[in-house]
C-alpha cells in the first residue's frame, strides 16, 4: 500500500536536493552518494508527530529482498529524526532504483542485529567508524517487504 499524505522535504538542503533529483529521474540519477559514489535508496516515512510523509536518503544495504537501515547519523550521540518515525509508523516505502515497495521496519536486538550490523559495516565499513565515535548502540532497522 502507497503512503499517502503531504511530503515536507527536509531541513537539510543536501538532503533536499539529494531525493528532488533522485525522484526526478525515477531512481535512475542521485542513487549515490555525491562525496563517495556510494549507492542509497530513498525511504519515505511517516512524520512520528507531524504525521507529514519525510523523505531520506540512506545506505543502500540488502540481502536476499530485505534492507536495512542504520541509524548512524554520522556517530552522533542521538538518533536520526526518521529513528522516532520508524517506531511510530513502521509501515515505509522504499524505493531502490526505478524500484519502489512497501516494507515494515523492526528495530534488531541480539543476535538477529548482530547478523545485520556484521553485513551493514562490510557494505559500508564507515559504519563501524560512526559507532567508533558515540556511545550509543546505533539501531538497526530490517526492512521487510508487505505482501
Amino acid at each position: 500500500m502507497a503512503l499517502t499524505g503531504e511530503y515536507v522535504p527536509s531541513s537539510q538542503q543536501w538532503v533536499r536536493d539529494q531525493v528532488a533529483a533522485f525522484e526526478a529521474s525515477g531512481g535512475t540519477e542521485a542513487n549515490t552518494l555525491p562525496r563517495t559514489g556510494d549507492p542509497i535508496v530513498v525511504i519515505t516515512s511517516v512524520g512520528a508527530t507531524s504525521g507529514k510523509l519525510r523523505k531520506n536518503p540512506v545506505m543502500r544495504v540488502e540481502k536476499d529482498g530485505k534492507y536495512v537501515a542504520i541509524a548512524s547519523k554520522g556517530g552522533a550521540p542521538d538518533n536520526p529524526s526518521w529513528y522516532a518515525n520508524f517506531i511510530a509508523h513502521p509501515e515505509v516505502e522504499l524505493q531502490d532504483g526505478p524500484v519502489r515497495r512497501t516494507y515494515r521496519a523492526r528495530a534488531l536486538a541480539g543476535d538477529e542485529r548482530a547478523e545485520w550490523w556484521q553485513h551493514a559495516v562490510a557494505t559500508w565499513p564507515t559504519y563501524g567508524e560512526y559507532q567508533q565515535k558515540t556511545d550509543r548502540e546505533i539501531p538497526v532497522f530490517l526492512l521487510e517487504p508487505v505482501e
